[in-house]
């Protein structure tokens, strides 16, 4: 048995919970990636750790080669297990954008990161990748967002603690979540998610995805 079988298994658990249709989600990206990268192509991964969507995206398109990058040493170590399958068509990298190889790449993903990021890391990824992709590669994002202002952002945060809240989450612990998300994530309204990626370069910013707090985008460089 792995020593990461039970980790595994409740980050699974904990991501299907917390993100709705997050199935549908990685089909709909690696739909929207094959719109442009060839049957052979390369696809790099920031925020790959866990491997969910590096594991998704090997099954539909058995073709693609991947690189995948994580500033933590230990979800690394979990998209390895998880993505053991297919270790020959993915690589795993320890550090942000700039731990990724040379391209170019065909394409690029980057899930359920950006609202742990402030604006500048944000930036400082969608910089790092226009030097690594190839003109005209797609790539698809999707992460919380929601208004700013109140009383819509308690409102949705309150909803997004509800939605992912399961039997073993009590009332204290409910309240502590939400706190942390207030505290700790850098969340920005969809217009806003929209401005900065047109202020980075990117062309053709057509939101694919809303699902309660969650929203995904794909943009073009």
């Amino acid at each position: 048995m792995s020593k990461f079988d039970g980790q595994q298994a409740r980050y699974i658990t904990g991501a299907k919970r917390n993100v709705p249709g997050l199935d549908g989600l990685h089909r709909m990206t690696g739909l929207l990636l094959a719109e442009h990268v060839p049957a052979k192509g390369r696809v790099l991964v920031v925020g790959a750790g866990g491997g969910l969507e590096l594991k998704a995206l090997a099954e539909q398109h058995q073709g693609w080669f991947f690189d995948g990058v994580d500033p933590s040493s230990d979800m690394l170590a979990l998209a390895r297990e998880t993505t053991t399958s297919f270790a020959d068509r993915i690589n795993l990298h320890h550090g942000d954008v700039g731990a990724a190889p040379n391209g170019p790449y065909d394409g690029a993903i980057c899930l359920l990161v950006f609202h742990h990021l402030p604006l500048e890391e944000r930036l400082h990824i969608l910089h790092g990748l226009r030097k690594l992709l190839r003109p005209g590669s797609p790539f698809v994002l999707a992460h919380v967002s929601f208004p700013k202002t109140e009383p819509g952002r308690s409102l949705w945060i309150d909803r997004h603690i509800e939605f992912g809240a399961s039997t073993e989450l009590d009332v204290e612990m409910q309240d502590a979540a939400r706190q942390g998300m207030k505290d700790r994530l850098f969340i920005l309204s969809p217009a806003e998610e929209e401005a900065y990626l047109h202020e980075a370069g990117y062309t053709g910013v057509t939101q694919f995805y809303h699902a309660f707090s969650f929203r995904g985008w794909i943009a073009y460089i």
